[in-house]
């Protein structure tokens, strides 16, 4: 129990198992990095190789525009419980989808799965969070979202000469999501009984006015602007950075994964208890410094010591900006539309998944090299930074 004076606990059970449901979802999903280069090796032909890694981001982003309006948080843990069954066939069914047709056909379902499922946690996890302890709750979080980029890809890297393709590796990672339904089914009658004791104008759905008046607030239109400008700029390093290294063979993919990943999960950790204390736009100002350098310069990186030195600097740029643009974000929205607020950046991230490898791919069917998607997305991340520029803070 607290007292009258003490902070609200922040890590509590629900908080606690929302965030390992978490982690296991993502380690689902961090296995993908090597996708353009698994299109490539089965043959599918160069026009249709951005359309198949797009669509499942731009199936997830259709639906989660449908599911918003509708969703109720009463119904997360039976959501949740359906998706994670859903993701294991999924996984399994790369092992005999190696045609473009059947390919399309397996990543609008994956797309379908993967937005119940972060629709629903998203919706629900957002209730745990204090919002004097936001900035704190979204750099534990955000640490819970990447830590499997940390670790699965150069696992992967490692397993893979073993391997018939890495077919076999989102087959396998697929495990993870058996560690999530046991964690549900352990914490049901818990989660379900913080649900039944909610406020009730947190359970209800939104109405069309209260949509309206949220998106009329300056501070979420921009932050979600500048949400779809970073994953753009994530999608272009997440989709073509193997292909990017093997082209300028200066480093391993994988050790820069693990160094960017590692540098971001420090970052939020031994700095989350300060992002709710210090000025946010000038951190967000420096963290969108650091990531146009290093996608400026990664094209041009002519040793392995550079090349390195750039992942730890994107991973300083990513560890500041995630959880300080969410605690804006979550600050900014009315209690009611922070779940939906918060999904919306998810919707973010579709859009810049779909995009981002959709229209890289063309390019690089058009015989363009890898370096102008990396001169792009510095210069998204210029154009991110003159965004915050002009939103208003509680320290200008």
């Amino acid at each position: 129990m607290n007292d009258a004076n003490s902070p609200p606990r922040l890590l509590t059970y629900e908080f606690i198992v929302f965030c390992l449901i978490t982690i296991t979802t993502f380690c689902t999903v961090s296995i993908f990095y090597s996708f353009h280069h698994y299109l490539v090796e089965i043959g599918i032909p160069p026009s249709w190789r951005g359309l198949i890694i797009g669509i499942e981001p731009m199936t997830a982003f259709i639906l989660r525009l449908v599911i918003l309006p509708w969703l109720q948080v009463r119904d997360t843990p039976a959501i949740i419980a359906a998706s994670t069954v859903a993701m294991i066939f999924i996984g399994f069914g790369y092992l005999c989808a190696t045609t473009v047709a059947s390919l399309i056909v397996l990543r609008i379902f994956h797309g379908a799965a993967i937005v119940f499922l972060t629709v629903a946690v998203t919706a629900l996890g957002v209730n745990f969070i204090p919002p004097e302890r936001s900035g704190q709750a979204f750099g534990i979080f955000l640490v819970v979202t990447i830590a499997p980029y940390a670790f699965i890809p150069p696992m992967a890297e490692a397993i893979l000469p073993y391997l018939r393709n890495e077919a076999d590796l989102y087959a396998g990672v697929s495990i993870f999501v058996f560690f999530a339904l046991l964690l549900l089914a352990r914490g049901w009658k818990r989660i379900a009984s913080y649900i039944a004791g909610m406020d009730g104008a947190l359970l209800r759905r939104p109405t069309r006015v209260e949509l309206y008046d949220n998106f009329s607030i300056a501070t979420v239109r921009k932050m979600l602007w500048c949400f779809s400008l970073v994953y753009l700029i994530h999608a272009t390093l997440f989709f073509f950075l193997k292909d990017l290294t093997l082209e300028i063979t200066v480093g391993r993919v994988g050790t820069f994964f693990s160094i960017f990943m590692t540098m971001t999960i420090a970052v939020r950790l031994a700095g989350s208890r300060y992002f709710d204390r210090v000025n946010k736009k000038k951190l967000l100002l420096a963290g969108f410094a650091a990531m146009a350098t290093c996608f400026a310069v990664l094209p041009t990186a002519g040793s392995p010591g550079l090349y390195y030195l750039l992942a730890g600097l994107y991973g300083l740029g990513m560890g500041v900006i995630m959880p300080v643009m969410n605690a804006l974000l979550f600050a900014a929205s009315p209690p009611a539309l922070r779940g939906i607020n918060v999904n919306m950046t998810m919707f973010t991230l579709d859009l810049g998944y779909f995009i981002m490898p959709y229209l890289g791919g063309l390019l690089i069917a058009l015989g363009m090299g890898f370096s102008i998607l990396f001169y792009a997305g510095a210069g998204f991340a210029v154009l991110a930074a003159a965004i915050v520029g002009t939103v208003k803070t509680p320290g200008d």
